[in-house]
């Protein structure tokens, strides 16, 4: 159990100044240090191995595995003047794995047996040191049992492209349909960790455990989140600051009651050491060279929660609006791909999906070649993350228009271009030559608004009906549009971590959203077909009619997807989108029809629930059951009777 920090220190906020002062004179800042330390003093970190173990560990397949050395060199920085690694093999296995500064004197190397069997590992560094070179051992992994696999997916192994390369899969094969939720502040204290399992209700109480159980029970599967925010803290100073010649010090998110930013610390501190170097701004933007690995130990117990329910984090270095202070007083792109390779090292070995930059805009941020120099920097010096992780990142509006083809990106995503109009661009990844899963990983955010300076204006008010249809157009439109990998929700208050007094939408209160608890009907509507789906081929011109002229909203569109035998259909009409007719139909059939209540998750028979495919491939549509906006299946039952003459 941790300490009780309010016995050592009880904070006064200084409303004049915007800087919260403890009754013992700390700032903020100072209190969450000396937190860090306390903590680092009465706990030991809780290795699955170590180094210094003689005898042979026993671990599962695809499970975190951890090796702990200790360094006999002094350095004067060790985040930046060591390296660490271990040669491992193991059944079909023979990579080089990178490891990481752990605080003090402590590097760590995290290893995941890929398949069953014995695996030995011998270490390295550079420099050489007798601490870190030349040790040697080895584990013997075991496969998981079917009721393990049963009760948590993950044991069946990091994520994938499937056969042909549309869809997700863990490594056995079995379909992996993403059903995520933006968490982007996962790793700092808006999620409130507790060492306890107390379940707490929705409410200011609710913690990180209490969050991942509420959408585990509605079928949830993954998180997004970003690992650091060195330039981020309620600090006085507004959320928007730009140097006098132009340049970003910040472009952050809105510290509700206090005009500044949010804070993005956590038990551990913040990501980064102060004073920075940017002058003027050096307890505003942190020396990025300077690493705090206290702030990432508190992250490490999250993400194998997470893990360990079933649940995928997507972890995105940094945010881009660091990234110009990072180039212009550090050295770049050196400084920026230890980053990258630090937070991948750091969670190779858990079931993640990694992103070296959040690029939610391309604006107030380096260039995409700039990021490609630390990309392709750290491909070159440590290659890929080694157990098969898939890259990403936040896009806008899409990783393939963003990085472009046959890039470092792994698995596709479109977002921050929210409304139908822009679901295209899901369509154009999914056409794309060298085929790449694709999901939607920032979509239409339930009651969007985003008071900073955005004030977004074609949404619903949050936990309304109207919003509720906005986000079910997004869901259904963008996976019969080419997202055959999942789609991730987001809401107004969660995405931004919202838990001030005074902000309009707290985030327990967004988590109620009937928008959110919906989103376990897609997945039904998906695996409604089983694993076909994954050979769905999107074209929303199979129903007639599908567009109006008003691109901006998520009302009267259609939206459809086929397998190439056509012996499968889906589609989603919005509301106000006529049910008229499908095309592409096997001539002279007949389709086993029904409607999809995508507000409930249930399904009726469209008509009689037999429809039947003209001499064309026409299929005249029923009216749907009701208003709003509705889910279509047809299935091909054989041929249709021949009539005498047509």
């Amino acid at each position: 159990m941790w300490p009780d920090w309010g016995l050592f220190f009880e904070f006064e906020p200084d409303l004049k100044e915007g800087i919260a002062v403890s009754k013992n004179g700390l700032t903020r800042r100072e209190f969450v240090w000396a937190s860090a330390g306390l903590a680092a003093a009465g706990t030991a970190s809780k290795a699955m191995g170590s180094a210094n173990t003689a005898a042979d560990a026993h671990v599962h397949v695809w499970e975190k595995h951890e090796l702990e050395f200790t360094c006999e060199r002094e350095y004067a920085s060790a985040y930046t003047d060591a390296t660490v690694w271990v040669d491992l093999t193991g059944p079909g296995f023979n990579k080089r794995v990178y490891g990481f500064w752990d605080g003090g004197k402590s590097f760590k190397v995290r290893v995941a047996a890929t398949a069953p069997g014995v695996w030995h590992w011998r270490s390295g560094s550079d420099p050489n040191d007798p601490g870190l070179s030349g040790k040697s051992g080895a584990f013997t992994a075991a496969a998981w049992t079917e009721q393990e696999k049963q009760e948590n997916p993950l044991s069946r192994g990091f994520l994938r492209p499937s056969a042909n390369r549309h869809a997700l899969e863990t490594a056995d094969g079995t379909p992996f349909f993403v059903v995520g939720d933006t968490w982007w502040g996962l790793g700092t204290n808006r999620f409130k960790w507790y060492d306890d399992n107390t379940e707490r209700p929705m409410g200011p109480t609710a913690g990180f455990k209490d969050y991942v159980r509420y959408r585990k029970a509605q079928g949830y599967n993954w998180v997004n989140m970003i690992a650091a925010w060195p330039n981020w803290e309620t600090d006085g100073l507004p959320w928007h600051i730009v140097t006098p010649d132009g340049i970003t010090v910040r472009s952050a998110w809105l510290e509700y009651g206090a005009n500044s930013a949010k804070n993005m610390d956590n038990e551990g501190g913040r990501p980064f050491q102060f004073p920075g170097k940017v002058p003027g701004y050096e307890n505003v933007f942190a020396d990025v060279d300077r690493l705090n690995p206290e702030y990432f130990k508190y992250i490490d117990r999250k993400i194998d929660y997470l893990n360990a329910n079933g649940f995928v984090p997507f972890i995105e270095v940094s945010r881009r609006d660091a990234s110009v202070l990072w180039k212009k007083y550090h050295k770049w792109p050196e400084s920026y791909a230890r980053f990258i390779q630090y937070i991948w090292a750091r969670y190779q070995a858990n079931n993640t999906v990694l992103s070296p930059i959040h690029l939610d805009v391309i604006s107030e941020s380096v260039t995409v070649p700039d990021f490609m120099q630390a990309i392709n920097l750290v491909m070159k010096k440590y290659g890929p993350p080694p157990f098969g992780t898939l890259l990403s990142a936040n896009a806008n509006p899409s990783t393939l228009a963003n990085w472009g083809e046959d890039s470092w990106v792994t698995l596709h995503q479109v977002g921050n271009k929210r409304e139908h109009e822009y679901y295209w661009y899901m369509t154009e990844i999914f056409n794309e030559t060298h085929s790449k899963p694709g999901i939607n990983g920032e979509s239409y955010y339930a009651g969007y608004k985003d008071a900073r300076d955005v004030n977004y204006s074609h949404g619903a008010p949050g936990g309304t009906d109207k919003d509720d249809m906005y986000v079910r157009s997004s869901m259904y439109g963008n996976f019969l549009s080419g997202g055959l990998g999942g789609y991730v929700y987001g809401a107004e208050g969660i995405w931004s971590g919202d838990i001030e007094p005074t902000a309009p939408t707290k985030m327990w209160e967004s988590f109620q959203w009937k928008s959110g608890a919906q989103m376990q009907h897609l997945k039904t509507f998906v695996y409604s077909i089983g694993n076909r789906y994954q050979d769905l081929e999107p074209n929303a011109g199979l129903v007639f009619p599908n567009q109006t002229h008003n691109g901006l909203t998520y009302e009267g569109w259609a939206f459809a997807a086929r397998t190439r035998d056509k012996n499968i259909f889906l589609a989603y009409f919005e509301n106000g989108c006529p049910a008229g007719l499908v095309r592409g139909a096997k001539t002279m059939s007949q389709y086993h029809a029904r409607w999809f209540d995508p507000r409930r998750g249930t399904w009726q028979d469209a008509g009689s629930g037999v429809l039947e495919a003209n001499n064309t491939g026409e299929i005249k549509l029923p009216d749907t059951p009701g208003d709003l906006d509705w889910g279509l299946s047809l299935v091909y039952q054989g041929p249709a009777p021949i009539p005498d003459h047509f």
